[in-house]
């Protein structure tokens, strides 16, 4: 089952394929999970630029959101979010998510690890929300199909004091029941939540 319309994210693929061809950037959110598991595609954009990049894209005609800490673009019905070093607050720093980036099909995109912290962040901010929910998804996706090394996913929480995260995604996984948005049966599903369990209970 898919959670966006097709038609908007065809649409905000097309978007982004073409910001890869002009812009440097970190591909995070949603998008960055579909590249890493091959699950749920995404409607919105969200990338991280350095300063520099910034004068580049406000060609473009991106606008500032200082309540936020980001800037913003909006093409068509497609919101891109950009996230720019030293200003923009993430769950890991802005300035920080190059050095947790590597190449997937073509992009620069947030690796699973960090990728799976991130969304945890978005997720406790986003709450019982549409977007909310996505976050779960998302996170599931990368629990189910990236290869995630749970010893790294710890380093990066103790890095920024987030090893309540831990506890917190033990507590979504043992909640979590939309079977719906992924190619298992329920069997699998639960074998699937067992192992990651066991994993983080090692931690």
């Amino acid at each position: 089952m898919e959670f966006w319309n097709s038609l908007l994210t065809e649409k905000s693929w097309e978007i982004l394929q073409d910001l890869r061809k002009r812009y440097s950037f970190v591909l995070i959110g949603g998008w960055a999970a579909y590249l890493w598991t091959r699950q749920q595609k995404s409607k919105d954009i969200d990338i991280v630029i350095e300063i520099k990049e910034l004068e580049n894209l406000k060609q473009d005609g991106i606008s500032k959101n200082d309540n936020s800490k980001k800037y913003e673009m909006k093409k068509d019905e497609i919101d891109i979010d950009i996230y720019v070093s030293y200003y923009s607050k993430l769950t890991i720093p802005s300035e920080d998510i190059k050095k947790y980036s590597s190449n997937v099909e073509g992009f620069k995109a947030v690796i699973p690890e960090a990728l799976l912290v991130l969304k945890q962040g978005a997720e406790v901010d986003r709450g019982n929300s549409v977007k909310g929910e996505k976050d779960r998804i998302d996170i599931f996706s990368l629990l189910f199909f990236s290869h995630i090394n749970f010893k790294k996913y710890k380093e990066i929480l103790k890095t920024y004091g987030l090893e309540d995260y831990i506890n917190r995604l033990i507590s979504l996984i043992r909640n979590f029941k939309e079977v719906n948005y992924f190619p298992l049966n329920l069997r699998e599903f639960k074998q699937k939540k067992e192992k990651i369990l066991g994993e983080l209970k090692k931690l």
